[in-house]
């Protein structure tokens, strides 16, 4: 009985080296994955089973059974962080482990919104504490040069979306990708234009759908209002949008918008200059490129809000002025 003792016990020793053999052989090996970057969730409570599935379905080609028994083995099951994860390189199923046990690459969020100008954006960006703020004393020009696009005006040009970064990451980073972004929606919705629009470049289109965008209540009424400027371009009909007006104000906006300032010229002034500003006024998102790259036919020339959120529509200046009367009584202050 000892003797069969001591082989069942030499056995189960010789067993136990060749699964942490395996485990470690297993835990070496690069990982493929279904994409260049694969990101899942970790929630709060799950078990390492339910972590090794959500990381599997997510897109890295790892067998869930044998990622749970390797944490569990390792010790490191118990320590899997909650938090949202992004794999964008080459990792092995043992760094996969220890990364989620340390949360070293749980990854926050930063939503950059349609209508903002470059200054709020590089605000709440500078205010963000999950990322590393390598900008925030560069002027814009030096951002600019620092981003390879000296010379260049930046209001405009990195596109409203959603973006996750690694806690930590560099706020170029994310800049960059959001101006390649913009390049990308903006290309895209150039090479899909309506025939004969006023327009010479995509710059050009980028500067009106930034107009578009701050005109907008209503999203149903944004192919329409990208109709009328278009239409007052085709025909060299003054703009007259208040919000090129207040960009072209700056910091000496209070808030209310006068006649006088209507009248002073600036280069952003589209009531007293004709054709488009000479940059974009904010940052317009996808479907106002797309609506001022495709308007609604039409022969609008006039809209006014309503003060619900929509616009009213008008043909010609005398059925805008009576729409002005209905929905704007009170006027503007001289």
């Amino acid at each position: 009985m000892l003797r069969i003792l001591v082989r069942f016990l030499k056995l189960c020793v010789l067993l136990s080296v060749l699964l942490l053999a395996t485990g470690a052989w297993f835990g070496s090996q690069p990982l493929t994955m279904r994409s260049n970057a694969v990101d899942f969730e970790i929630v709060r409570g799950d078990s390492m089973k339910q972590v090794s599935r959500t990381v599997a379905d997510a897109g890295i080609n790892v067998w869930p059974p044998v990622l749970t028994w390797l944490a569990r083995l390792s010790g490191h099951s118990i320590r899997i962080k909650a938090g949202s994860y992004r794999i964008d390189k080459p990792i092995t199923a043992w760094e996969l482990v220890q990364l989620m046990s340390t949360g070293a690459n749980a990854y926050a969020d930063v939503t950059i919104v349609e209508g903002w100008s470059f200054a709020r954006l590089r605000a709440v960006l500078n205010a963000h504490p999950e990322l590393k703020h390598d900008s925030a004393q560069l002027s814009d020009a030096e951002l600019m040069h620092r981003l390879d696009l000296a010379g260049k005006t930046p209001e405009g040009l990195f596109a409203p979306d959603t973006y996750s970064f690694s806690r930590g990451a560099s706020d170029f980073d994310l800049l960059l990708r959001a101006r390649q972004r913009m390049d990308g929606v903006l290309r895209d919705a150039w090479e899909k234009r309506a025939a004969g629009l006023p327009f010479k470049t995509p710059y050009e289109a980028l500067i009106l759908a930034s107009v578009v965008e701050k005109e907008t209540g209503r999203a149903a009424d944004r192919a329409l209002i990208a109709s009328v400027f278009i239409n007052r371009l085709r025909i060299g009909m003054p703009l007259q949008s208040d919000p090129t007006v207040i960009y072209g104000m700056g910091a000496s906006f209070d808030g209310n918008l006068r006649r006088r300032d209507l009248q002073a010229d600036t280069p952003y002034n589209s009531y007293t200059r004709v054709g488009l500003p000479p940059t974009p006024i904010a940052l317009p998102g996808q479907a106002a490129l797309q609506a001022t790259l495709n308007p609604a036919p039409s022969n609008y020339l006039y809209f006014v809000a309503r003060g619900d959120g929509s616009s009213e529509f008008s043909r010609t200046l005398d059925e805008h002025n009576r729409a002005v009367a209905r929905y704007q009584r009170a006027g503007r202050k001289s």
